[in-house]
Parts: C-alpha cells; sequence; structure tokens
C-alpha cells in the first residue's frame, strides 16, 4: 500500500462538532480538519477555548457531544494505539517533580511501547538537561525540552503543543520550530500548535484556526488569510459612509485617524488616498477578535 497516498486520503486529525460545557462556558460545536503533512496554528485569547478543545482531542477531559478522528479511527476503536499516536508538549510539567531523567525514560518505556530511550538519551545530552538532578529544580525552558525530547523519541502520527514555546530562548525557539518542520516533512505527521506567540506561527503554520469565547471564527490556510484582508488606515470620515464602514473589521481610532481590515473583494470602495497594507498573521488575528460580531463565518 502506498502510504502518502493513504496519507492524503485520511486526514491525520478530524474534529468534528467538539461541544463542551462549563459553568459560564460553552465550546460551541468546533470543527477543522488537519491534513498529514501540516502544520495547523490554533490561535485565540485566553479562556477562548483552546485547552478546552486540546483535552478533548488527547482525552483528558471527558468527550459530551461531537467526535475526534485520528487517522480516521476513533478513541474508543483502540484507546492504547489512538494515545500512542499523540505527542503532547505543554509549558506545565506532567512528570512529577521528584523524578529523574533516568525515572522518566523507564516511565516512558513502560506506556508508549515505539519509545526510544537511545533517541531520548540523544536529545537529552544535546540539550545538555542534567540527567541527575529532580526535575522540581528544572527551569521552564529545560523543563519544556525535557517534554520535547520524551514525545520526539516515540513515533507518533500528531504533536500536539499547548503553547509549549513558553519561556524558551529565542535560538532554542528556532531550533524547535525546525525540528517541527523536519517532523512533518514526510507528509505523513501533522503539528496542532496552539500558542498566543504569533511570531512562530508566521513562520511555520500552514493553516490558521481563530477561536474566541469557545466558537470558531475563522479558519483557513496562512496565506488566504494574508490575502483576503487588507489593513486600511486613514480618515475617520471614511466611518461616516455606510458604503464602506460595514465592511470595515475591528475599527481602531487613534489621533490620527482609524486602522481597520477590510476584506480584499471590497478594497476597490475606499478612496484613492486611504492607506493600504497587507496585514501579519497577529495583526489580523488582533482586529477580527475586535469585530467578530460583523464577521460571517
Amino acid at each position: 500500500m502506498d502510504n502518502r497516498g493513504y496519507w492524503e486520503e485520511v486526514p491525520v486529525l478530524e474534529v468534528r462538532n467538539l461541544s463542551k460545557r462549563y459553568k459560564g462556558f460553552l465550546l460551541d460545536k468546533v470543527s477543522f480538519t488537519l491534513p498529514g503533512g501540516y502544520i495547523m496554528g490554533y490561535v485565540g485569547p485566553n479562556g477562548a477555548g483552546k485547552s478546552t478543545t486540546l483535552g478533548l482531542i488527547t482525552r483528558t477531559r471527558r468527550m459530551e457531544e461531537g467526535e475526534v478522528l485520528l487517522d480516521g479511527k476513533r478513541y474508543e476503536e483502540d484507546p492504547i494505539l489512538y494515545k500512542e499516536k499523540i505527542g503532547y508538549v505543554s509549558s506545565v510539567p506532567y512528570f512529577p517533580p521528584t523524578m529523574k531523567v533516568r525515572d522518566a525514560a523507564l516511565l516512558l518505556k513502560q506506556f508508549y511501547p515505539t519509545f526510544s530511550k537511545e533517541k531520548f538519551y540523544r536529545l537529552v545530552r544535546e540539550w545538555e538537561l542534567p540527567e541527575k538532578k529532580r526535575f522540581s529544580t528544572f527551569s521552564t525552558g529545560m523543563t519544556v525540552k525535557l517534554m520535547f525530547a520524551a514525545v520526539l523519541a516515540r513515533e507518533t502520527r500528531l504533536l500536539i503543543l499547548d503553547e509549549a514555546t513558553n519561556g524558551l530562548d529565542v535560538l532554542f525557539r528556532e531550533e524547535i520550530l525546525n525540528l517541527l518542520q523536519h517532523y512533518i516533512e514526510d507528509g505523513g505527521h501533522s503539528v496542532l500548535f496552539a500558542t498566543h506567540i504569533i511570531d512562530d506561527l508566521e513562520q511555520i503554520a500552514d493553516y490558521i484556526v481563530m477561536v474566541e469565547g469557545g466558537r470558531v471564527l475563522l479558519q483557513d490556510t496562512k496565506e488566504a488569510l494574508t490575502e483576503n484582508f487588507i489593513l486600511v488606515k486613514g480618515d475617520e470620515a471614511l466611518l461616516a459612509r455606510e458604503d464602506i464602514a460595514k465592511y470595515l473589521l475591528g475599527v481602531k481610532r487613534s489621533a490620527y485617524g482609524f486602522s481597520a481590515l477590510i476584506p480584499s473583494d471590497n478594497a476597490a470602495l475606499l478612496p484613492a488616498e486611504t492607506v493600504m497594507e497587507k496585514p501579519t498573521i497577529s495583526q489580523i488575528m488582533s482586529y477580527l477578535m475586535k469585530g467578530h460580531d460583523k464577521l460571517e463565518i
């Protein structure tokens, strides 16, 4: 069987209408698809529902409505294989603080049959992690490096990163981003990257899913997002023109006028003197979160 053809036909991850209720919060029918060989940025403000979504995918939170398919199969079909295929990294340690590197290696081998002690120790030594110190003495950056070593030493299909580059110095962040590109290059692995460090996504993300208040605001390829919107800067007098104002998203006023996003298809309505720029992903996120009441999704 041609595995690459299979990977093209069956996405690594499918999230279908995930819903979860807490007091004062509803994750409301979140859906997206992540094909093999791609990196998806999952972005939104604190409390948007990112951690809830990741918890439902990894099955650390109880499912209520919707379903998650990993390689086309549900968790219930083979729970052990499902968890084996996912590598999870966050800025919060999940190893007991009294453990040392040797203890972690023994534990990982018990839980994950594909765990390679050789790969693990190679990364531990390459990243100069102290092997004889308890994890309670590790800095945030050292802890994140340890978790990356743990997941990269296994045969996973999906890496889920939950603010995983927090606390890392610039050089190691660059190294991790390069590792992620290498991880997906065969077309059979994918990365779901939840982060507020948008600069990381500007470099490596293929898809962007934006969430706020438990709902998906927008999802598309990174290239499409930056092509579908234009950043507009102009005089406030433009805001009085209803034929233009109705298309403006996330209007921000200043002493010099206003700025906002406008769909590219409507940019021809703007006067010639209007300043127009191609927005970054960070700017798109900022303006769309502010103007989501006018956004059709």
